[in-house]
């Protein structure tokens, strides 16, 4: 079609603004499927009204706005209890990011059209675009992998056993598959019978592998506690080092405090360290701390992780790697430092680390994590590689405590022990506490955002080594060859027609 046919297709439209609202509208709707209300069954056909409204565009042009609105309406709302930090930016950046689904809306409009080989493809390719799409997004430069559409699946048994295999990736690909069936069933009766087949095999393929896929060994049992100290507290410290006396006679073999939980640099502060030891020794295990401080050495404020023995200091100390965007610091602060002025950006930024590091508590070997970090299926993964048993995720959501942020930010654990075979503590200072064991399976129960208490776990330890420890990405990168592969051909056809078009008009 040329840009003149485009151009009176689209004025054809009885009012752009009204479909554009509708698009943003139906990209919003997948957010439903989280955690708070947690309809993860929704997602399976939230994307419905979405695909439909692009596949009706009466230009592709029309339908890569559509992909486009649709993908900022999805951001924000995934997003949206960072509005009272962000205020106005917040729109901004899901204008930006959801441009990365302008393709993605050209791709569905180009596929889910009439032929059951189109909607072949389309079950296929739609799921490979989508994922291009979470893949980009995920760098943590581009705000991280936050609702990512796997997620939405944490509670469900054979979505956490597929995760084992192909990590969060592969459930995110399966739901997308699903709702692109569905959208063929809806609006393409020709092809029925495909678009039902189609949805049928996927069904009874991920069912045969999610039960027959291998599974973690149980390896003993570890005690862990957790310190959550609560909001508004008037000395956070001392209602911290309070709630860990309260273990005395618990036995736990591990206390582990949230995010930001100590305020001073240990090394420059030599009376604190001395009272985390005394705590150590008081209550027989050593205490997992987060150090959130200007550094003694001078090299500006990091989120350390450090273990705390009876002797003081036990080991190597982890600095947070993956920093949360205006949360933690401006990107190209000297062009958007203007964002402090509108909201609750960093007004200094962080040092990030460079290197994870697996800590010895003990006979256990734990891996930590900060925050923001439990989002990213990599670093689980390397963690677990490298010996891990135990993963810890150190957070504090007080800026959101009102939100759906804390109950989707303890999902997530759920998914890095389903992927890594490996049991999580997500331990916060405020927010959601909880614990996942090897399979993703909740281990006791949650500490709500409203709690101030200390609790102790029995956390089953695993062995093995799961399918997506030792694969790694294999599903975003077979996603990408599949989407390649399918644009070669397509160049090719479309030489092979223009050439054909050619020699007829040389014979004419």
């Amino acid at each position: 079609m040329t840009a003149t046919a485009e151009k009176r297709a689209e004025s054809r439209v009885t009012s752009p603004w009204v479909r554009g609202a509708a698009a943003a509208a139906a990209g919003a709707l997948p957010a439903l499927a989280f955690p708070a209300p947690s309809l993860w069954w929704f997602a399976y056909v939230a994307l419905v009204p979405w695909m439909l409204l692009i596949r009706s565009a009466p230009t592709a042009r029309r339908a890569v706005l559509d992909g486009w609105l649709g993908g900022a309406g999805f951001m924000l709302s995934v997003h949206h209890w960072l509005i009272p930090s962000l205020h106005v930016f917040i729109v901004l950046l899901a204008l930006l990011l959801g441009a990365l689904w302008a393709p993605w809306g050209w791709l569905v409009r180009r596929l889910l059209g009439p032929g059951t080989r189109r909607v072949a493809l389309a079950a296929v390719l739609v799921p490979c675009g989508w994922l291009m799409v979470e893949l980009v997004r995920s760098w943590q430069y581009l705000g991280g992998p936050w609702g990512l559409m796997g997620a939405s699946q944490w509670q469900v048994e054979p979505a956490l056993r597929l995760s084992s295999i192909g990590g969060v990736w592969l459930v995110s690909f399966l739901v997308v598959l699903a709702n692109t069936c569905v959208t063929a069933l809806i609006v393409l009766p020709r092809v029925r019978r495909a678009a039902f087949v189609a949805l049928a095999t996927a069904t009874v393929v991920t069912t045969a592998v999610s039960l027959w896929a291998p599974r973690p060994q149980q390896s003993g049992v570890v005690r862990i506690a957790v310190v959550q100290p609560g909001v508004a507290q008037s000395d956070r410290f001392e209602r911290e080092a309070q709630l860990t006396r309260d273990l005395v006679g618990t036995h736990p073999d591990l206390v582990v405090w949230g995010e930001s939980s100590v305020g001073v640099d240990l090394a420059d502060h030599p009376a604190t360290l001395d009272r985390l030891t005394a705590l150590s020794r008081e209550v027989g295990a050593e205490l997992l701390v987060n150090v959130d401080a200007v550094r003694a050495d001078g090299k500006g404020i990091s989120k350390t992780s450090t273990l705390i023995g009876p002797d003081g200091v036990a080991g190597p100390t982890y600095d947070k790697m993956r920093l949360v965007p205006f949360g933690e610091y401006v990107p190209l602060r000297s062009v958007l430092g203007w964002a402090t002025s509108v909201g609750k950006a960093a007004d200094q930024d962080r040092v990030p680390g460079d290197h994870q590091v697996v800590m010895d508590a003990g006979p256990l070997r734990i891996g930590p994590m900060v925050c923001f970090e439990s989002a990213f299926p990599d670093m689980s993964r390397h963690l677990a590689a490298d010996g891990a048993q135990l993963l810890v995720a150190q957070s504090s959501t007080s800026t959101f405590q009102e939100s759906w942020a804390p109950a989707q930010h303890a999902s997530l654990a759920a998914l890095r022990a389903a992927e890594t075979w490996r049991p999580m503590l997500h331990a916060t200072l405020t927010g959601v506490s909880a614990v996942y064991d090897a399979e993703g399976h909740q281990v006791g129960q949650r500490i709500g955002t409203d709690r101030s208490t200390s609790a102790v776990y029995e956390v089953p330890l695993a062995t093995g080594t799961s399918p997506y420890v030792h694969l790694g990405d294999w599903v975003p990168r077979l996603a990408l060859v599949l989407l390649l592969g399918a644009g070669a051909i397509e160049v090719l056809r479309a030489r092979r027609r223009s050439a054909s078009a050619t020699v007829r008009a040389a014979q004419q």
